[in-house]
């Protein structure tokens, strides 16, 4: 007998494929005797179906198992919305890249199958919680299980900023930006901005200056309890902005403080039983064979 017993699914469905995947796997759930139910933006655009709806933070709180259908981005959405809840999730990719959803389309039967009947490989993942402060008073937050990126919005101007980590002074920097990377990120902006790939099982931040106005500035790795304070220069032309995994972005002034932290919770990745990190990453960056 599974130890999954009610499945959520949720996914954005202004992709007809992604529709059509949805209702495959519904369909294949229901035929298997499981309880199915849609999160309700998810359910908005599948027609026709018998499945109970609700709102995506309850699907926490109702489900044994959280399927996500579509690509990295939606997984971090999910994990944002669920990380208070210790319910695991899986991903069927209808992305690109796809790091984290990881089971292709044209396997969702036998995949699905396998983790259902137990085959599978669970992974914690950490988060990170952000929040800012202005003259001592809360003025946003927010939780990324990628990155939490510090940059100058839509002007292209450096900007200033000081960091510490673990209440010690690292440096006041000139850059286009910061970028502040669990491992999980490592392979997402972070990667791109020059920094290492890390292994999903590392308890490591790893801290990446975007075009530092210095040529020793390079990313370091931390430890992953370690705390960071960025404060916001007084003399910066452009207002920083914050984003937590692209979203819930926060404008800043001068003076601002943002603090960033590993989240309490942590959130479960389900991956197929043949699940290769580095696999991934020669199939997913073109490395060769």
């Amino acid at each position: 007998m599974s130890e999954f017993h009610t499945i959520g699914l949720l996914g954005p469905t202004e992709n007809t494929s992604t529709v059509l995947s949805l209702r495959r796997l519904m369909a294949f759930l229901e035929n298997k005797g499981f309880t199915v139910i849609l999160e309700q933006n998810t359910a908005a655009n599948v027609a026709n179906h018998k499945a109970q709806i609700c709102a995506k933070d309850k699907l926490g709180e109702l489900c044994d198992l959280v399927i996500v259908v579509g690509g990295d981005g939606s997984l971090l959405t999910a994990a944002r919305a669920l990380a208070k809840f210790s319910v695991p999730l899986l991903g069927i990719n209808r992305g690109r890249l796809g790091f984290l959803t990881d089971i292709t389309p044209d396997a969702i039967e036998t995949k699905v199958s396998e983790v259902l009947a137990g085959k599978y490989i669970a992974e914690s993942r950490f988060l990170l919680d952000m929040s800012t402060t202005r003259d001592g008073k809360l003025i946003g937050q927010g939780c990324a299980l990628n990155d939490v990126v510090i940059h100058p919005g839509e002007f292209i101007r450096m900007i200033e900023f000081a960091l510490f980590i673990d209440g010690q002074f690292v440096t006041t920097q000139r850059a286009d930006g910061l970028i502040i990377s669990t491992p999980t990120g490592s392979t997402a902006y972070a990667l791109s901005g020059g920094g290492p790939i890390m292994h999903p099982k590392l308890d490591a931040i790893v801290v990446v200056p975007l075009n530092p106005h210095t040529l020793s500035s390079r990313p370091i790795v931390v430890e992953g309890s370690s705390e960071f304070k960025v404060t916001i220069g007084q003399h910066n032309i452009a207002k920083p902005h914050v984003t937590c995994d692209g979203h819930d972005q926060l404008l800043t002034q001068p003076g601002d403080v943002i603090r960033i932290h590993k989240k309490p919770q942590r959130m479960t990745l389900i991956h197929p039983i043949d699940h290769n990190f580095y696999e991934t990453c020669r199939s997913k960056l073109g490395w060769s064979g």
